[in-house]
């Protein structure tokens, strides 16, 4: 049996939504201070679409999503994610992000993008389109809003993160996954272990996201991982700075079972009147759990780009 790699899970994928095989490549840049940051290009044009995910994912989130869209796309590892280099300051918040970002669409885009976020994304790139307005056509973020802690998750998924780092093999991840009601199918939860996962030199599996390392270590010193409520709030204000400051089309998406509440999309539409706000049947995770419906959103958005 051929060896997986990242790219082994799309034939069936695409098969079984009865599309074509995509062309997707890994891209990597190095960025002024000797990181890299690492993504996936969808297609063999340059992007129209540049999507960042949430805390403790990776690129990949977005296969299936693109896979209905099909559309030319660039899906980053954001810093501490996937095959981007980890912070030494594990400072993971969207402003820092930000310029990352930034240098990732100016080498690899050649017009402004329909910039799409997911959580920690959606506030990275809220910041992003603030700053860079030049570099961006229309925001979508995707349930997340300023004050709504990115890190923080159900207590079920804190606790996944906040146990081991490592483990003799993928098949013990995935049991463990399974065993906290995490990932769905076995199937489904392999694709999940193996795409956000890596197997170091000594043989032993780990995370490949920072946010599990941090969170094992906040618990194992007996603190709590979330954010703590004074950065929360500082946090808040400069995301709702940011979004303010964006001169572009916003539409927010929030999951009916996710982060965004209605009365929170409504203090997001009190702040940004322009907005359009869509909900969609799902969780958080809305381009796990729906991504024919996001990808139609989008579709529909880059259409009256």
């Amino acid at each position: 049996m051929p060896e997986l790699d990242e790219f082994s899970f799309l034939p069936a994928q695409a098969a079984s939504l009865g599309r074509a095989e995509p062309t997707v490549h890994r891209v990597r840049l190095t960025l002024s201070d000797g990181r890299s940051l690492s993504g996936l290009a969808w297609g063999d044009a340059p992007p129209r679409v540049t999507l960042l995910h949430g805390a403790g994912l990776n690129a990949h989130t977005w296969d299936t999503t693109l896979l209905h869209l099909g559309a030319p796309a660039l899906a980053l590892d954001l810093p501490g994610h996937g095959d981007s280099s980890w912070r030494d300051d594990a400072a993971y918040v969207a402003r820092i992000l930000a310029p990352d970002v930034v240098a990732a669409i100016e080498a690899w885009s050649d017009r402004p993008q329909t910039l799409v976020g997911h959580s920690l994304g959606g506030l990275t790139a809220a910041a992003v389109a603030a700053s860079r307005p030049d570099l961006v056509s229309q925001l979508v973020i995707v349930d997340i809003t300023p004050g709504v802690d990115p890190s923080a998750g159900p207590a079920q998924i804190r606790a996944f993160f906040a146990g081991p780092t490592d483990w003799a093999s993928r098949d013990e991840l995935v049991d463990r996954a399974l065993s906290f009601g995490l990932g769905g199918t076995r199937e489904a939860a392999t694709r999940g272990v193996f795409l956000n996962s890596r197997v170091r030199p000594d043989g032993r599996v780990e995370w490949k996201h920072h946010f599990a390392h941090l969170a094992a270590a906040a618990a194992n010193a007996g603190a709590d991982a979330t954010t703590p409520d004074a950065v929360r709030e500082v946090l808040a204000t400069t995301g709702w700075d940011d979004i303010a400051d964006v001169a572009r089309p916003i539409t927010l998406v929030r999951g009916e079972r996710g982060f965004v509440t209605p009365a929170d999309a409504e203090e997001f539409t009190r702040r940004v009147p322009g907005a359009a706000v869509r909900t969609l049947p799902t969780g958080h995770n809305a381009q796990e759990e729906d991504p024919g419906a996001l990808a139609a959103l989008l579709a529909d958005a880059q259409s009256n780009d």
